[in-house]
């Protein structure tokens, strides 16, 4: 057993060092991208190297020159969430060259706006009204932001309800859904441990533990579930439904990431296709 546990070991260290030496070569491609005129210093004439000067990236963000050298060499060195905040303010970062820095790092962005703050973006809004089956877009809490009006219809009790209509808490404290939803145990374990994997990049902000706790306060089911640290990737598949006004349904359900945004979910259901009969049924 004691074999097993130093290959584990080494095999995590050999990954942070790997990430660290990722981390280094990160951060001097973008100094050498960043022209000395982007931060308004003169190019000079005696520059033998493209970009800026580690010193000067390390005067920027309020590092040593020292650090911030070993940061580049992929040293075992801490630095702070704030520090790496300064180093992509002098490093001219976008948003998602920014969160790649902070995802090397292994650290959380202090400027990263909570779950439940992000906009959705009005192309996406559009898009959901335009699909001809229920569809409905989830955030990072699985609080549903935007959906159109067959997936109303299909969810009584959760769409068609005024305020912020949560998936969680339709599922788990809406007596309507255990009759909608068929073989709900199921569905609602496996939901729990879908939701677990889908927030494990948030499992540090405030606001997603209360919501969590909350939840588990109010529903013994979902505590239980979450309890048992069930961990699943949200796919596709059949989903099945005993609607009050329209019987049985079926539904292929897929998911898909909105680019750019990665904490809202598209969902589409799409209805079973009833297949004709072939021509040498049809002829018996």
């Amino acid at each position: 057993m004691g074999n097993y546990t130093g290959i584990f070991v080494a095999m995590i260290a050999s990954r942070v060092s790997d990430q660290r030496q990722e981390l280094g070569r990160f951060v001097r491609a973008h100094r050498e991208r960043l022209s000395p005129a982007a931060i308004g210093l003169p190019a000079g004439s005696r520059r033998r190297t493209p970009g800026l000067r580690r010193e000067e990236v390390a005067q920027i963000c309020g590092l040593s020159a020292t650090w911030y050298t070993w940061i580049e060499q992929g040293r075992d060195v801490s630095v702070s969430p704030t520090a790496l905040a300064r180093l992509a303010g002098a490093l001219q970062l976008s948003r998602a060259e920014r969160a790649y820095l902070f995802e090397l790092a292994g650290k959380r962005d202090p400027e990263h706006r909570g779950p439940q703050d992000e906009e959705l973006p009005p192309a996406a809004v559009d898009c959901v009204e335009t699909i001809g089956a229920p569809a409905y877009i989830l955030d990072a809490t699985w609080t549903a932001r935007s959906w159109n009006a067959k997936a109303r219809r299909l969810f009584p009790g959760w769409l068609d309800q005024p305020g912020k209509p949560n998936l969680l808490r339709f599922i788990f404290l809406e007596p309507g859904a255990r009759p909608l939803i068929c073989e709900w145990e199921t569905r609602a374990r496996r939901v729990a441990a879908e939701f677990r994997a889908a927030c494990s990049a948030h499992l540090d902000d405030p606001s997603l533990r209360e919501f969590i706790g909350t939840l588990k306060r109010e529903s013994p089911e979902f505590a239980r579930f979450w309890d048992e640290h069930g961990v699943l990737g949200r796919e596709g598949g059949e989903r099945t439904f005993n609607h009050p006004q329209d019987g049985f349904l079926r539904y292929q359900q897929v998911t898909f990431n909105l680019a750019g945004s990665a904490d809202f979910r598209l969902t589409i259901l799409v209805p079973e296709r009833r297949h004709p009969a072939s021509k040498s049924r049809r002829t018996k």
